[in-house]
């Protein structure tokens, strides 16, 4: 009886020592998984944070590279308009120059363009043949000079009419010249260098 007793505590102590051992060695195998995942865990989140990093840090090169290449085009564009700007200016001052080498005696002219009238007036009372010589050599003279100077007669009679160079005084009926063409001259018109200083004071006919 009591060595009956005695194999029942044996067999109940070893089969509680075997679920013991079983126990454990499911635990340390749990324990091993949780490890394991934890360690897979870690490393996809270390990767995840690396590929973060480098996708970042392409993502702020290509900005840095945007924003470099388009404050190179904003450069570009400023020294494409300052040199249009400078370009014009230079073409400005230029034909401001030339305006004002061509038209620098442009009062002069025009306050002699009296004398030339006078000039041509007298011309037009014959007082003796030496006395017209003489003024026909200095009228030569003065009007050579104001030519070099670039004064020019503006062409009339005969012409189409020109509002342009033109100021009608009035119109006749004449046989002489078609409807719409200078038929008269009243005083003659000037051009210092191409620009009229004085138009020309005509008659049309109708």
């Amino acid at each position: 009886m009591t060595d009956s007793t005695e194999n029942r505590e044996e067999i109940l102590e070893e089969s509680e020592e075997a679920k013991a051992a079983e126990t454990a060695e499911t635990a340390d195998e749990e324990a091993k998984q949780e490890e394991g995942a934890a360690q897979e865990t870690e490393s996809a989140e270390s990767e995840a944070a690396d590929s973060g990093k480098e996708s970042g840090e392409e993502k702020e090169e290509e900005v840095k590279g945007e924003g470099q290449e388009a404050g190179q085009d904003d450069s570009e564009l400023r020294y494409l308009r300052l040199m249009a700007d400078f370009q014009n200016y230079k073409k400005r001052v230029e034909k401001e120059k030339k305006d004002l080498y061509s038209y620098a005696n442009e009062k002069i002219m025009t306050e002699l363009l009296a004398v030339l009238d006078n000039f041509e007036r007298a011309l037009d009372h014959d007082t003796g043949d030496g006395f017209r010589e003489g003024i026909e050599m200095i009228f030569k003279q003065l009007t050579d000079v104001l030519e070099k100077s670039g004064l020019a007669e503006i062409p009339a009679l005969g012409e189409e009419f020109d509002p342009n160079v033109h100021s009608a005084v009035m119109t006749e009926e004449t046989e002489d010249y078609e409807s719409g063409k200078v038929s008269g001259v009243m005083q003659k018109g000037y051009t210092l260098n191409g620009k009229v200083i004085r138009p020309t004071m005509v008659k049309v006919a109708n």
